[in-house]
């Protein structure tokens, strides 16, 4: 009896065990924090999935997401039959499935293959080519849905944007309202442009009317353009940072088509007379590639119920370099913009780095006379900093600096960066004469008025800075230079000449109020004289376009086999022998300086452990070819000659840029900035 009972009571407590643990249905345990962030904020945007957000909402009704995904008008019209779901949730969910939806169609295999075009399109053809509409055309609702619910979450729900900005959610749903717009654009290129390259007024997306407003970007609402490019997700393996401004649309560059004329590649010997075709240097370059940011929103007093439905969208175009805040639904917000990605495009698609190496050997004639970059849209009231390259150099010397000018709200409200591109086979005097002409007359072209022409800011790195230096400096080199020839009565006749007085009598460029010079061989360099450098300049040939217009000028009064020996012999030699310390060119120039009461900074690289004047070499440039007399600040950075892309480089350009704001009553100094 003993027996049974404790084996009862073994079996009961047992069964009474099971009962319990079988009915504990929560239990605890941490888990990792990158799992509890991925939960909280991922999106169909991060995965093939929704959000945990939109997937508790869903439970509600008990449809799996799936079926949601799939049919995500259906799975709403299920969501509006339960009055529990908070409006926010509702809307915010909407946005997600359909947006989730576009995905999808975007993957499929209808909308992927695009027929190509065939002279008798066949039935096969017309039936591919149909699905391939249809699938687009679908796609394009869904993002007009996903839209239309980010902006009712977004501006027409209960809580005010305001209310929610520690909301994890409401970030997910800009970058759902971000998407939409990008992938609409992406969807809907050939749609959107007519046959002259215009922007069509508007376009049918869905059942939906959508307008092109160009209120705050006028200039581009007659402006040919060859694409536009979502710049959400772009990414450039050469720049250090990508320079963002936080706030509300989405970012785009506007690629503009390549303007060409027939003076393009044409050697111009006197630019400062000659009469261009249309009026204005055609190597003075707008930019093709702009920042600009998209907003989509219903008309003026749309009520949510038409915003829900097909009432028109107005698609908003904005300039972020003009405008960083915009007015939606009678309140103030920050504007998006993403200053890099045009940058970063013009450099990538122009390969400017392989043009600069071909014209130092006379194999690229596209550089023929030097061409000047403008990198945002012209603004009559932003001071211009011009930035002007070394040897065998590009724009691309400038990435840091430029980057962080687009990245400082500072600089980037008060400056517009011009870049200066020009052939360094070139000599030396030729090319200061050519961007003198150049810079004339692109400061020519601003109301003299305009805060634009004043004050301007030069920058100009190793023969770049000599180029700079004799840019704003004051001196009639004629009489040295003849003398300086050793057969100086072969040209003896041309001394008078205009042509060549205008090259030998230095004037400034009085637009320019400072100067900064990094790295400059203001009195040449050992380093242009060693046996490599040697075969390297028996290499580098001066420009055939060059020697061409020079025996044009000439008339036949000497053949060209004469005026290369003589050429070869006198002042004129390519920009590598130019920099020579034993050069002429040297001799010339090197006691040429800026006037006095001119402000110009001095930052010289030093890559040795001296402190030693004498020994400070940056290893190509010495300290004593670097240094000038009377410069407002010099500054000796440890570094090698591209001493520009240092931080400590940037850093002290930046802190020169302020200083010149600041001694301009442009800009306070507080203690937060």
């Amino acid at each position: 009896m003993h027996v049974k009972f404790k084996t009862t009571f073994f079996l009961f407590a047992l069964v009474a065990s099971l009962l319990v643990s079988g009915c504990q249905v929560v239990n605890v345990k941490q888990q990792a924090f990158n799992v509890t962030i991925s939960n909280e904020r991922d999106s169909i945007l991060t995965r093939d999935k929704l959000s945990e957000a939109s997937l508790n909402v869903l439970s509600m009704t008990g449809r799996e997401a799936k079926s949601c995904m799939d049919d995500p008008t259906a799975c709403l019209a299920d969501l509006q039959q339960i009055p529990q779901i908070p409006q926010e949730q509702l809307f915010s969910t909407a946005s997600e499935l359909y947006l989730a939806k576009a995905k999808q169609l975007e993957n499929s295999s209808a909308c992927k293959s695009h027929p190509k075009a065939e002279e008798t399109p066949s039935e096969k053809h017309q039936h591919q080519q149909k699905l391939h509409t249809d699938c687009i055309q679908q796609e394009g609702a869904m993002l007009d849905r996903s839209i239309r619910y980010s902006y009712a979450y977004l501006f027409h729900s209960n809580r005010e944007p305001q209310q929610r900005i520690f909301d994890n959610r409401q970030v997910q749903i800009r970058d759902f309202y971000n998407q939409a717009i990008a992938k609409l654009a992406s969807a809907y290129p050939a749609q959107s442009i007519d046959e002259q390259k215009h922007l069509l007024p508007s376009v049918q997306i869905g059942n939906s009317d959508y307008r092109l407003d160009f209120s705050d970007y006028p200039d581009l609402a007659n402006q040919p353009i060859e694409s536009y490019l979502s710049s959400y997700n772009l990414n450039f393996s050469g720049l250090r940072s990508i320079n963002r401004r936080d706030g509300f649309g989405s970012e785009f560059v506007v690629i503009l088509p390549k303007q060409k004329t027939d003076e393009e590649n044409k050697y111009i010997i006197d630019p400062l007379n000659y009469k261009f075709k249309n009026g204005q240097n055609p190597n003075i370059r707008a930019p093709r590639y702009l920042a600009t940011t998209i907003t989509i929103e219903p008309a003026a007093n749309t009520s949510l119920k038409d915003l829900l439905n097909d009432a028109p969208m107005m698609v908003k175009v904005h300039d972020p370099y003009r405008y960083d805040r915009i007015d939606i639904e009678k309140h103030s917000y920050p504007l998006a913009a993403n200053f890099s990605a045009p940058y970063g495009l013009w450099l990538a698609q122009n390969n400017l780095g392989k043009s600069a190496y071909l014209t130092l050997i006379d194999r690229d004639q596209n550089l023929a006379m030097p061409h000047l970059y403008m990198l945002e849209p012209f603004n009559p009231n932003k001071k211009v900093i011009v930035l002007v390259h070394g040897l065998a150099s590009s724009p691309e010397a400038w990435i840091r600096l430029t980057n962080d000018i687009m990245g400082d709200p500072v600089l980037r409200e008060h400056y517009q960066v011009w870049q200066v591109f020009y052939s360094t086979n070139m000599p030396i005097m030729e090319s200061r004469f050519q961007i003198y002409a150049l810079l004339k007359q692109s400061f020519d072209l601003i109301n003299p008025k305009a805060p634009a022409a004043t004050d301007a800011v030069l920058i100009g790195h190793s023969m770049g800075g000599i180029i700079a230096r004799l840019l704003v400096s004051n001196a009639d080199l004629s009489d040295a230079a003849f003398k300086t020839l050793n057969k100086g009565n072969l040209f003896r006749k041309y001394k008078n000449d205009p042509i060549v007085k205008e090259r030998l009598n230095i004037q400034p460029i009085t637009n320019f109020d400072r100067a900064i010079f990094l790295s400059s061989p203001n009195r040449g360099t050992a380093f242009a004289d060693l046996w490599f450098t040697k075969m390297a300049r028996r290499i580098i040939r001066v420009p055939s376009v060059f020697i061409g217009a020079i025996g044009d000028t000439l008339q036949g009064d000497l053949s060209i086999k004469n005026t290369l020996k003589e050429l070869n012999q006198g002042i004129i030699q390519n920009g590598p022998s130019d920099l020579s310390y034993k050069s002429k060119f040297i001799a010339l120039t090197e006691n040429v300086n800026p006037p006095k009461g001119f402000v110009f900074h001095s930052i010289i690289g030093n890559d040795t452990k001296s402190n030693n004047p004498a020994k400070i070499t940056d290893g190509v440039v010495p300290y004593s070819s670097a240094h000038l007399a009377g410069a407002a600040s010099e500054k000796i950075i440890h570094g090698g000659h591209s001493i520009q892309e240092t931080p400590e480089a940037v850093l002290e350009l930046r802190r020169i840029l302020r200083l010149h704001l600041i001694q301009h009553g442009l800009y306070q100094a507080t203690a937060s900035k």
